[in-house]
């Protein structure tokens, strides 16, 4: 598994927001409000980043040897979800993204603002997800083998002979 490039990450925020932004534009031009972000949002993308953070963080030490107890299964989904998270929170910062720039160019309509900084918090929360995404992902990256050591082993005499 290759690790993310926070370039893809926003280059996807970036066209995703554009595209959510230009299309919730038209709407309201149309008379369809745009929808309603929870405040709730941010403090659920926060809470995930802290479950992937802290899985993240057993696998850092499994990898260091502080804790030999891992599973090596449990290891490798913590490092499919760190992937997942990058990318989950950068369609989210797209789409909260989106939501925000189309309420903040349309300020003269009551109730935008409030709702504009819902989607601006809720654009921060997953930006810390997708950011959290990439930190674990670092940390579940096994070092590759030592070349010199695996050269020794196999020159090594089989003691057994």
């Amino acid at each position: 598994m290759q690790a993310t490039r926070w370039t893809t990450l926003l280059a996807l925020a970036a066209g995703l927001a554009a595209v959510t932004w230009i299309a919730l534009d038209a709407l309201a031009d149309r008379g369809t409000s745009t929808p309603t972000v929870p405040w709730l949002v941010a403090g659920v993308e926060v809470v995930i980043a802290g479950v992937v953070l802290s899985m993240g963080w057993a696998v850092r030490q499994f990898l260091r040897g502080k804790r030999p107890g891992l599973d090596p299964i449990r290891a490798a989904r913590t490092a499919v979800l760190a992937k997942a998270s990058c990318y989950t929170g950068a369609l989210l910062a797209g789409w909260y993204g989106g939501q925000a720039l189309a309420l903040v160019t349309d300020l003269g309509v009551p109730g935008n603002g409030g709702r504009a900084a819902a989607a601006a918090v809720a654009t921060g929360g997953a930006v810390v997800l997708a950011v959290v995404g990439l930190v674990v992902e670092r940390f579940c990256r096994v070092p590759p083998p030592d070349e010199g050591a695996v050269r020794r082993e196999e020159a090594a005499p089989d003691p057994s002979v």
